[in-house]
């Protein structure tokens, strides 16, 4: 396919500036590890417990933007170098309780299958069509609105899915995916054993628990508003094209500039969909530069609450609706 020139001149923030990521990799590992040994101490000499939660909210901010970085190394933005690129991407994935070669994996198919309506089910939120959803038998549907349920997605299923999923290799993985999912589990195991001997198990769980809870509770988050939003684009795949799935099936979230800076400006995806390999702090500079990416209309932090309530894809509407509105629709076409 041949590239339009305005998408071919984002190239040129591709380029890396190894000191700079290697700052974003030092000013989002220290603060973490402080504040991991602040919440220590206090459990140690017996602060209410309240105070360690509070702070773990700053230090799963920070978990975060670590991840972001791993996000770099999986698309090769961190680093010129291949290796380091994997060095990094494994040292972030142990801190995050991420498997680093199958985020890697699972990530490059989400990048060359999103909004594809006919290639869903890797790196995605399960969403079901409207026709979908009525074929399907109730103990199915069932299963989809407990699924869809924000209070299930986020509180349950997103910690679950860091704590326990990603302890599993997934099944039909290569043979590299699960040795380094097997490698993320014994780093964590030794971590786990060095705490024994020193801090306690007990400690140690009970200040890293809330942090992974809280950061994977807001990584989840993140990357639901991402592709979940009233006026998404999705096709079949006869109908599918790369630049309008990363301008209409990704999301512009217009976040303020603190959590910004915390999430390594992702919150711009759809320009990151159209050059993965922008680093992250190169997106912001190319929204503002290219304005052909400026037609995404911004959805801001408090409309992307609105997200919540959208379940199922409506084709003909060429939109995501809620349950409600879809119950009303099927009640029309019955009558």
């Amino acid at each position: 396919m041949l590239k339009p020139d305005w998408l071919v001149s984002m190239k040129r923030f591709e380029k890396i500036d190894t000191g700079r990521s290697m700052r974003e990799l030092i000013d989002s590992i220290l603060p973490y590890l402080a504040i991991f040994a602040a919440m220590e101490a206090a459990i140690r000499f017996h602060l209410p417990y309240w105070i360690v939660v509070l702070m773990s909210v700053p230090a799963a901010g920070f978990v975060a933007r670590i991840f972001i970085i791993l996000h770099d190394c999986g698309h090769y933005s961190f680093s010129n170098s291949p290796r380091i690129n994997s060095v990094v991407g494994y040292v972030c994935g142990i801190l995050t309780f991420t498997s680093f070669p199958d985020f890697r994996r699972s990530h490059a198919i989400h990048h060359a299958t999103v909004a594809n309506l006919d290639k869903r089910g890797v790196g995605d939120v399960w969403t079901m069509t409207l026709e979908e959803y009525r074929r399907s038998s109730l103990p199915r549907r069932a299963l989809y609105r407990f699924v869809r349920n924000p209070v299930i997605l986020f509180l349950v299923l997103a910690p679950l899915d860091f704590l326990v999923l990603q302890r599993i290799p997934f099944p039909g993985s290569r043979k590299k995916d699960v040795i380094g999912t097997l490698a993320t589990d014994m780093a964590l195991a030794a971590i786990v054993a060095l705490a024994a001997v020193t801090i306690g198990v007990g400690p140690y769980l009970m200040v890293q628990i809330p942090i992974i809870y809280f950061a994977s509770v807001a990584g989840v988050w993140l990357f639901y508003v991402q592709h979940q939003y009233p006026e998404v684009y999705w096709v079949h795949d006869k109908d599918w094209d790369l630049i309008k799935a990363a301008l209409l099936g990704s999301s512009f979230y217009d976040l303020p500039p603190v959590l910004r800076w915390f999430t390594g400006n992702i919150g711009f995806h759809h320009v990151h969909h159209l050059c993965p390999r922008i680093p992250n702090y190169r997106l912001k500079e190319c929204a503002e530069s290219v304005a052909e990416t400026q037609v995404v209309k911004p959805i801001s932090f408090r409309r992307g609450f609105k997200s919540l309530r959208l379940r199922l894809y409506d084709e003909e509407e060429g939109r995501l609706v809620s349950f409600g509105t879809a119950r009303e629709k099927l009640r029309r076409l019955k009558g």
